[in-house]
């Protein structure tokens, strides 16, 4: 989620967690990570997230961020651990990162495209070498920059990964640097037909005006103020009409705000 005043995901958790439940029972771990400043709180669990007391922790508390990823696992690499449980955090640049991926990259392990030095594993899964890979990249226009980089220098980089990524498998991830919320869509895996084909993210932007509450809870108008939030999410959490990330695409999005990017399928 992102949004142009802080706001709760309380509602968007329950929807999560009822797809850790049956018929989906994805129960391989869950985590929730919430900007604060240039940090992040980080609440995650490798209890399976219908039954996990961290959700109702988290439901019971009203706790919001300008920036909000959570991230429900199914294991295809590595075991049921807390280490393995998404999202991942880093710090680079003086501020924490953060990095959830949905897909399985059979091979990166072993890619020298992919390989790391100063970002290691806690962990066993791809998702966290692929993190730790982006932020190898995204370490030098970081470095070099006083403030935050330029968008576009961003992207360039994002968009590189990204498309060296899909070579592996479904690469659909979200990544932020606490100024911008990254998606990147891709392929993904269909819970009933068993397919893989696109699309691996849709989004949802609504705004709120003063006294009114955004469609399914998620943000509410404060000290008058009018809201903009947007959701993306693996599937739609609602019956509103969802817009699709292409296969290949990367959207930009900051204070609720969306900058569609040209296309990085090849």
């Amino acid at each position: 989620m992102s949004s142009n005043l802080p706001s709760t995901l309380t509602l968007s958790l329950r929807k999560l967690a009822e797809h850790g439940g049956p018929p989906f029972s994805i129960r391989d771990g869950w985590g929730v990570g919430f900007y604060e400043g240039s940090d992040v709180r980080l609440i995650k669990d490798s209890a399976a997230v219908d039954d996990s007391e961290w959700l109702r922790f988290v439901d019971g508390h009203d706790l919001r961020s300008h920036i909000i990823v959570s991230h429900i696992r199914k294991a295809t690499m590595g075991e049921r651990s807390y280490a393995n449980a998404q999202p991942f955090i880093r710090e680079l640049a003086g501020r924490t990162h953060l990095f959830a991926h949905n897909g399985w990259l059979p091979g990166i392990m072993e890619s020298v495209a992919f390989r790391t030095s100063r970002y290691r594993r806690i962990g066993e899964t791809d998702s966290e070498q692929a993190f730790c890979a982006l932020l190898e990249r995204m370490q030098g226009v970081w470095d070099r920059a006083r403030e935050v980089p330029p968008l576009d220098a961003r992207v360039a980089i994002i968009a590189t990964y990204a498309a060296a990524l899909r070579q592996l498998g479904p690469a659909n991830f979200l990544y932020s640097d606490g100024d911008t919320l990254f998606a990147h869509g891709d392929r993904r895996k269909n819970a009933v037909t068993g397919k893989v084909s696109p699309p691996g993210l849709v989004f949802l932007r609504r705004e709120c005006v003063q006294g009114t509450q955004a469609d399914l809870g998620q943000a509410l108008s404060i000290g008058g103020a009018n809201q903009a939030v947007t959701l993306v999410a693996s599937t739609p959490l609602s019956n509103d009409a969802w817009e699709i990330v292409a296969e290949g695409e990367i959207i930009a999005l900051s204070k609720g705000e969306v900058v569609r990017l040209p296309s990085t399928s090849t």
